[in-house]
């Protein structure tokens, strides 16, 4: 292998031109006379010789075949212009065998005087070339059909596979089109496909399609299709060849898939049983099934939404009660149903039971017999409309959520010519599993809200009344169902002297505890106003009950935690007096009333706002105003004034204008304003609470001072009884001289002065002794030998009730009697 300087016609470079590898070639470096100066690992590798062996010697010796002079001077000299030069030749191996190597000369280079050439080898390995036999078995039997198609988009060629899916055979397909042989495969949309494919010269990988072939025209198949152009020598396209797979399978999978995650926001919108079941059969209705029925037990839809057929002995021996919650049939009416929604329903497909809905596991009848007398177990209508309307393929799925069985929901196919296959039973069984708990927690949605309803209800005054002092009426909206049951409440409680006071609250939450927590305080407003405190330390006593029962609900608070983390209310509470026209009113966080005027005109008393009770550690401060005859008063919460487009300042103005138009009674006025403030559904209870003002005239109340002398006692008995007659109540004439007396001897005896008698002839007859001291008058059992403190007992024997008010410059002490009806 030497490179001469002989010779002028190099020849053209043999075989591609590739880049020197030094990490893998074989390489050497030859000097022009063809001696060997450098050898590396890689050549030795090659052929086998060490760099010992071959450094210094000639490199012909390494050529398996005597190379040519001319064609190796050539070589050499297009090397020498800065060229490389690249072809295959056979070389020598070390133990003789031959070596197909691709050699590669590059462009001569200088080592001191001498001139060299770099030579890499490397060794050629054979390439397989498939006979045509081989290829003709391949394009012919490949699992994945083939085809080619002229530019007129006619069959050219296919292959068997493509012809298996199909179902026509290959001669009839040879020089038609797709949509000419196979109208159930979108043969106009795949036909266009081509033409941009023509068009563009791009390809077009894995459109997929579903529809029907020759091949199984009662089941729909999924097929993936590639199509590229085909290109001559001169890259004109003269046809296109497509590629198709059946993914039946796979599409079949994923579209289970969609419609399952489609159904988890499709069905159980709402926190109703009936309408959550509706929701799935409308959902099924057509995509899955043609006829979808869901029949539930009937404790399931009970107000209550409690009670299971199964007990813990088992199922009993009795047919459970299902009634229909939910129907949908492709055909307008479901005709074929032998049950509406609302209808008690027995069906259960035969050859089961009932106990099938215990076991859980789907009814699967792929091809349904009408000619099966069971049938025509109980119902005869069943069999001719299976066969009018063609029903023939069933799953029915028990519903069951929680361990508790919920019904039965039915899928049927008519119109859809295919049967169920064990995939669609999965499919039912995944929709009516997430249905069934969507069933089940509007159930137990539904028990928890009637419960709170129920109790809300019985915690709130059935019957209100104001006496001779005011004319009330009271108007309650409940909270929106899916807000839950709020804890607004209203009272109206009857107090000594013909006052009145009149309570609205509202409690923070929603929901059984929010509702338990109302009628708690409900109750303690009573039996605080009972005890005639007035609105201010009222509102403080209850504050202190609601941080006790803050404390056993989360806990004792920590001291470094903010109270307000823990349950808390609002309150307003008013004392009216109709002797006075004063009414007398604290509130907690609570928004202030509303006062109409006789004229109309309308105002908010601005009252000390006092913090939200829960709080604890604020005190409460209470306002004194006086209302004119026929005056109106309006106490409400804070629902009825706020709102998502307005802010308070708006809904009081507005409240105010509905209140102040005239030509309403109180009932039918207070119905309005709520109707027309709140005409939608809201998440927070509305209570509106009206009350409108009478007086006591001096007809109906008389006052005496009384001298501090125990003489003057029976002047004072002889005028009580006396007016007594003149009010028409003779019968009352001698409770009310044993009572006045009783109650002004204890006045003169123990009271500090002044002292005053005054007697209320109201729906009740009340005799009060007003004096200067704070000292409570206390009941108690006088022993025989005793010669006094009888005169309390005697009173409370007497009178149908009586007590003691502290008022601001000290006591009254008051008993009260029952005016008998007329004859």
């Amino acid at each position: 292998m030497a490179f001469g300087r002989n010779g002028s016609d190099a020849p053209p470079p043999e075989g591609p031109r590739e880049n020197f590898d030094a990490s893998n070639d074989a390489a050497a470096v030859v000097r022009a006379d063809g001696t060997v100066i450098g050898w590396t690992r890689g050549a030795e590798a090659l052929l086998g010789y060490t760099a010992q062996e071959l450094v210094g010697g000639s490199a012909a010796g390494l050529l398996a075949l005597p190379g040519h002079p001319r064609r190796v001077a050539g070589i050499a000299e297009r090397c020498r212009t800065g060229q490389g030069w690249s072809g295959r030749v056979l070389l020598r191996h070390r133990d003789g065998h031959r070596v197909d190597a691709g050699l590669r000369v590059s462009a001569a280079f200088r080592i001191g005087d001498d001139e060299c050439f770099l030579v890499s080898m490397r060794e050629q390995r054979p390439q397989w070339e498939a006979p045509r036999s081989i290829l003709d078995g391949f394009l012919t039997r490949a699992p994945v059909g083939m085809a080619v198609m002229d530019t007129n988009l006619r069959y050219v060629w296919l292959n068997d596979t493509l012809e298996s899916f199909g179902g026509v055979p290959r001669e009839q397909r040879l020089g038609h089109r797709i949509s000419e042989l196979l109208p159930g495969l979108q043969g106009e949309t795949l036909e266009g496909l081509m033409r941009k494919v023509m068009a563009t010269g791009l390809p077009v990988a894995d459109y997929e399609y579903a529809g029907w072939s020759w091949a199984d025209p009662h089941h729909e198949h999924a097929y993936a299709s590639s199509f590229f152009p085909l290109v001559d020598a001169d890259n004109r396209v003269t046809g296109v060849c497509y590629l198709v797979t059946d993914v039946t399978e796979r599409w079949h999978a994923r579209r289970l898939l969609a419609l399952v995650n489609e159904a988890g926001s499709s069905v159980g919108s709402t926190l109703d049983v009936l309408r959550t079941a509706q929701e799935l059969a409308d959902f099924a209705v057509p995509r899955f099934a043609d006829f979808v029925a869901v029949d539930l037990l009937e404790p399931v839809l009970s107000s209550e939404g409690q009670g299971t057929w199964l007990s813990d002995a088992g199922p009993p021996s009795a047919q459970p009660l299902m009634r229909r919650a939910g129907l949908m049939s492709v055909r307008e009416g479901s005709p074929e149903a032998v049950a509406q929604v609302g209808d008690l329903v027995d069906f259960v497909p035969p050859p089961h039971d009932v106990t099938r809905l215990i076991d859980s596991d789907p009814i699967f009848i792929p091809i349904m017999d009408p000619d099966d007398r069971a049938w025509e177990a109980g119902r005869h209508d069943r069999a001719p409309g299976i066969r009018e309307f063609g029903l023939h393929s069933l799953i029915a799925v028990p519903m069951r959520a929680r361990n508790t069985v919920l019904g039965l929901t039915t899928f049927m196919r008519s119109a859809n010519p295919a049967a169920f296959q064990q995939d669609d039973v999965l499919l039912a069984r995944e929709l009516v599993a997430r249905a069934a708990l969507c069933v089940d927690n509007a159930r137990r949605y539904t028990r928890e809200h009637t419960a709170a309803i129920t109790l809300q209800r019985s915690l709130l005054p059935h019957a209100l009344s104001g006496g001779t002092a005011l004319e009330v009426a009271s108007s309650y909206l409940p909270a929106d169902a899916t807000g839950g049951v709020g804890g607004d409440w209203f009272d109206v409680i009857p107090l000594s002297g013909a006052r009145v006071g009149l309570v609205v609250g509202d409690v923070v939450g929603h929901g059984i505890a929010a509702a338990a927590t109302m009628g708690r305080l409900r109750t303690a407003v009573q039996t605080l106003a009972d005890m005639e405190m007035p609105p201010d330390e009222l509102l403080a006593h209850l504050d202190d009950l609601v941080l006790r029962l803050s404390e056993g609900a989360s806990g004792t608070p920590d001291p470094g935690e903010s109270a307000t983390s823990f349950l808390g209310a609002t309150c307003l509470y008013a004392v009216y007096d109709p002797v006075t026209r004063r009414c007398t009113m604290a509130r907690a966080g609570h928004p202030p009333p509303i006062v109409v005027a006789p004229d109309g005109r309308v105002s908010f008393p601005e009252l000390p706002a006092g913090p939200p009770l829960g709080l604890g550690g604020v005190p409460f401060e209470a306002a004194e105003i006086e209302l004119a005859e026929d005056s109106l008063l309006g106490l409400y919460t804070n629902g009825l004034v706020e709102g998502p487009d307005h802010d308070m300042e708006t809904g009081l103005a507005r409240l105010g204008a509905l209140l102040a138009r005239p030509g309403r009674d109180l009932d039918e006025r207070c119905a309005a304003a709520v109707r027309q403030l709140i005409p939608v559904p809201q998440p927070d209870d509305i209570a509106l609470l009206l009350a409108r003002t009478h007086v006591l005239g001096p007809d109906r109340v008389v006052s005496w001072d009384v001298p501090v002398d125990p003489a003057a006692v029976a002047d004072l008995r002889t005028r009580a009884t006396e007016q007594v007659v003149a009010w028409g109540c003779p019968e009352l004439a001698m409770t009310t001289e044993l009572i006045v007396s009783e109650l002004v001897t204890n006045a003169i005896r123990y009271a500090t002065p002044p002292i005053r008698l005054r007697v209320i002839h109201d729906s009740r007859l009340t005799c009060e002794v007003a004096d200067a001291s704070s000292t409570a008058p206390r009941l108690r059992h006088a022993r025989s030998t005793d010669e006094g403190g009888r005169g309390l007992f005697l009173v409370a024997q007497l009178a149908h009730r009586w007590g003691a008010r502290y008022e601001g410059g000290g006591k009254v002490i008051w008993a009260e009697q029952e005016i008998p009806e007329p004859p």
